[in-house]
């Protein structure tokens, strides 16, 4: 990109940098027309598109390798790193790749349940030699493998139906020999019983109840543009919206870890995209539904030596049979546009692929190249940086001849498509939305993806924190507008967006979620900054536009005086806090403590004070009381406060270095301790630096070290 931009003259870049919404169609013309007549372009594009030069097809030299390091790790009972690399084989692997006589990827699909039988993972183990024997349904140590993990699972009619079929399909004397000594000691187990295997119920995390028809639509404020609103009251915890995205793609830092499609943690027995490097799925339902699809295995052509049993015929074909896919067929592929030897969705920023994503179902729906059809969501261009908008137009180019080579369909690059992909781009830019997954990790501990918890490990030892995995845009989810004090709440499910109340919402009122920073998070400067810089409005929200009592205690100095629970403001707070003022008397508002935190919880922060006049001669003076109390007056010198916390605070930050490089020291963690109680003198108690810095403790408690906790902090 750097490259790209540093190619267009200053001329241009001041013609793009100065223009508006309504230049979009002309400027974006001047680059197009700029980039189509330069070489340097072309090549540059090549390398993104060219089959030839692609390093995200498979590869089975790279594959084989993989098998042999694999093969090497279960001969020295290394089971973790064979698993590692058997995933990494497949994910290599050609479908129609041959290893001797076999397909590569059933024989890697059999190593690999090997290993998961080995490391006890018994459904893992099943699901891949499921999978290989619907690749090579004739394969018979996928067979015997099946056998062995039912017949552990005391499915044993599964099993010995199983070990049947293996015995039939092995070629080997020796072979025979041994899959007849597991079936007679089966026998000996066998009742009639019929075993049955767990089956995963995807809707067993579905949402019970259903949105309520006619209690929201759209609405158009002074202030905000268009949003949603409620049409009648909606009590709190009630589900008012639930959507699939109109796109969604996943980050790239999170390929390794999560489904491509559905946004979920992978399990230990990933599935690859059968036609290139990229993808990992979950499941074989989320890699057909991503349009990530696999080759039929043909039954017809199954070997069978001597005749068998109907009854066994039709176990054949039950195991080896593909299911499901009739419910996909409907289903808008993803990743089939994505997936024709070609660099750019595995180089191009995320933004940039889902935009592709974007107008490659607008296309496809429409049946036609007439018209890319943009979003019907407002956007921002008029008010980017200059660098902004050239970066912008310079992708939307950029992508634009990327489907031309990718799409069967002859996509024209002109001046008007370009125009529309501009403006998809920027609806992504305001209106997409991260879809969160919930993580924990152990302070402790390293990472181990094969890692088993056992039930007597506390708790206390992990910390909580949302993760960003994917990026996806909806129709009817992303018009909802933002407030610091949200009174809905959303949240996904695999990749469905699900939007809750949390409050009681009367008729006529806006539903309003939370684009990242709340009221008790982030202090109030910090968060119209970054809505800003980020989704270029300024809050004028019910948090963001009166005084409250969050806002206050987030950052404040506690009272000189023990007995004192009043609040003391630094200067950078009190500048918040007066423009809220300024800007209440302006707009003629009664000046009002709203009460995010329920003042009753709160003790007697402001006990006998909460009377609008008493309020009133309270902050009428806030710019001539910086570091004094706003209860009783008294003055703090914080100079000095400041220097003490950040002395505490860097004490505490070395005992957290210590922990995670298992160094723990007696004499740092007395130290640290102090250094809490002195926060605890000097921060106002419900100061958020408070609650952070207690996790420390907490969290030593928990794991016992090697120091008497109790002795060092009484």
């Amino acid at each position: 990109m750097e490259k790209l931009k540093s190619m267009v003259p200053d001329a241009l870049k001041e013609v793009v940098g100065a223009s508006s919404a309504d230049d979009i169609l002309s400027t974006s013309s001047s680059l197009l027309r700029f980039f189509l007549a330069l070489p340097d372009f072309h090549l540059m594009t090549r390398d993104l598109v060219d089959p030839e030069r692609c390093v995200c097809g498979k590869n089975k030299d790279a594959a084989l390798d993989a098998k042999q390091k694999g093969n090497r790790c279960f001969s020295t009972a290394d089971f973790s790193g064979a698993l590692t690399f058997y995933s990494q084989a497949l994910i290599l692997a050609p479908f129609d790749a041959r290893d001797k006589d076999k397909n590569l990827v059933s024989v890697l699909y059999v190593n690999r349940a090997v290993v998961l039988y080995k490391l006890g993972f018994k459904i893992e183990c099943l699901r891949d030699c499921n999978r290989a024997l619907q690749i090579s349904p004739g394969y018979a140590k996928a067979w015997y493998w099946r056998g062995k993990i039912n017949a552990s699972s005391e499915n044993y009619e599964d099993a010995m139906a199983d070990l049947h079929v293996a015995n039939l399909m092995e070629t080997s004397l020796g072979g025979k020999r041994q899959i007849e000594g597991e079936m007679k000691i089966l026998q000996v187990q066998f009742t009639r019983t019929s075993g049955s295997s767990t089956q995963h119920d995807e809707n067993i995390f579905r949402i019970s109840d259903e949105p309520h028809e006619g209690k929201v639509k759209s609405i158009v404020m002074p202030h905000k543009g268009r949003g949603m609103a409620s049409t009648g009251e909606i009590p709190p915890s009630y589900l008012v919206h639930s959507e699939e995205p109109y796109a969604a793609v996943i980050l790239k830092n999170c390929r390794d870890r999560y489904c491509h499609y559905c946004f979920n943690e992978l399990p230990v027995d990933v599935v690859p995209c059968s036609s290139c490097a990229i993808p990992r799925y979950c499941s074989e339902h989320c890699q057909l539904k991503a349009g990530g699809g696999r080759t039929r295995n043909n039954l017809e052509e199954v070997g069978l030596h001597v005749e068998v049993p109907i009854e066994i015929e039709n176990h054949i074909r039950k195991v080896a049979s593909e299911n499901g896919e009739e419910n996909i067929l409907e289903h808008f592929p993803e990743h089939r546009h994505e997936c024709l030897d070609a660099n750019w969705p595995a180089v191009l920023p995320h933004e940039v692929v889902l935009a592709g994503q974007v107008v490659v179902k607008s296309l496809v729906q429409r049946r036609d190249l007439v018209e890319i059809k943009a979003l019907d969501l407002s956007y921002s261009y008029t008010e980017l940086a200059v660098e902004v908008k050239l970066e912008l137009c310079i992708y939307a180019i950029v992508l634009l001849v990327c489907l031309q080579h990718s799409l069967s369909l002859e996509l024209p690059v002109n001046p008007y498509f370009l125009h529309q992909v501009i403006i998809i781009m920027c609806q992504i830019r305001l209106n997409s939305m991260a879809i969160i997954r919930m993580k924990s990790s152990d302070l402790n501990a390293p990472q181990n993806p094969h890692r088993k918890f056992s039930s007597s490990e506390g708790a206390s030892a992990s910390t909580i924190e949302q993760v960003s995995v994917g990026q996806a845009i909806y129709a009817v989810g992303s018009l909802f507008n933002h407030s610091c004090r949200p009174n809905i709440h959303a949240y996904f499910l695999a990749r469905t967006l699900f939007i809750r109340t949390t409050e009681l919402v009367e008729a006529g009122c806006s539903l309003e979620l939370s684009y990242g920073p709340q009221v008790g998070q982030w202090n109030c400067q910090d968060r119209l900054k970054f809505l800003e810089e980020k989704y270029y409005f300024q809050c004028q929200c019910r948090s963001c536009s009166v005084v409250n009592l969050s806002d206050l205690v987030l950052s404040a100095f506690h009272c000189v005086h023990p007995h004192c629970s009043g609040i003391v403001l630094d200067t950078f707070d009190i500048k918040s806090e007066t423009d809220k003022l300024k800007q209440s008397r302006h707009a003629g508002d009664i000046y009002s403590l709203e009460p995010y935190v329920q003042v009753e919880k709160l003790g007697d922060l402001y006990a006998g004070e909460l009377d609008h006049s008493a309020l009133e001669k309270s902050y009428s003076s806030l710019r001539a009381s910086v570091g004094y109390c706003l209860k009783c007056g008294s003055r703090c010198d914080l100079q000095s406060s400041r220097l003490m916390v950040s002395k505490a605070l860097g004490n505490i930050k070395r005992l957290r270095d210590e922990i995670a490089r298992k160094e723990l020291s007696s004499s740092l963690l007395s130290k640290a301790l102090e250094s809490l109680d002195q926060l605890r003198k000097m921060l106002h108690a419900y100061n958020k630096s408070i609650a952070e810095k207690a996790l420390t403790y907490r969290v030593l408690k928990g794991n016992k070290f090697h120091v008497n906790m109790s002795k060092l902090h009484s």
